[in-house]
């Protein structure tokens, strides 16, 4: 029996082979990955809407800019709270997911000044039964990268997509300079 490598912490990110829907040129953050599936959040889709606006005593906690983000197409409806924690530190109401990265208890108190590194509120996530992401990335829809703790709180998430693409070593860097609409080419 073949051992599965886990993927858990590290990047998916979107190749030019998905040309449109809510993972179009999308970089994820992968929470869980084990035999019976996936579960990430995309950290490159800022949405309109201010935590403010939806959980106002979160909103001083989250990094800039301080929307919520599209997480994904699965549970919309719902909200999650990724957030950074430094090493030594277990804020209250944080479940370690891996490395320095965890799930908030958004029901809970914010944590005090200093145990978040970084914070960011996602509407929905992305998920995947067993064996389909790997079935995607053999595909070639996908590239699994090594991720950054940064990359979950970029400041400019609308870039990340070319930024983690641009920092790979070998000729998958280049996927960076593929056209947005290849048709204008």
């Amino acid at each position: 029996m073949r051992v599965m490598e886990s993927w858990r912490g590290r990047l998916l990110v979107a190749t030019p082979a998905i040309e449109s829907g809510p993972f179009w040129r999308s970089v994820v953050f992968l929470l869980d990955h084990d035999e019976d599936g996936a579960l990430g959040v995309i950290v490159n889709r800022p949405l309109p809407s201010d935590v403010e606006d939806v959980l106002p005593r979160w909103a001083m906690h989250v990094n800039a800019p301080d929307c919520l983000f599209d997480g994904g197409p699965v549970a919309m409806d719902s909200a999650l709270a990724v957030g950074l924690a430094p090493d030594g530190v277990v804020p209250e109401g944080w479940r370690p997911m891996t490395g320095h990265v965890g799930l908030v208890d958004l029901e809970g108190q914010p944590p005090p000044a200093g145990q978040l590194l970084g914070l960011r509120v996602f509407a929905g996530y992305a998920g995947w039964s067993g064996g389909q992401l790997e079935g995607e990335v053999d595909e070639g829809s996908w590239v699994v990268l090594e991720a950054r703790d940064t990359d979950l709180t970029s400041p400019q998430p609308e870039i990340l997509w070319r930024e983690v693409l641009r920092r790979q070593d070998d000729d998958t860097r280049f996927w960076a300079t593929f056209p947005a609409d290849p048709g204008t080419n």
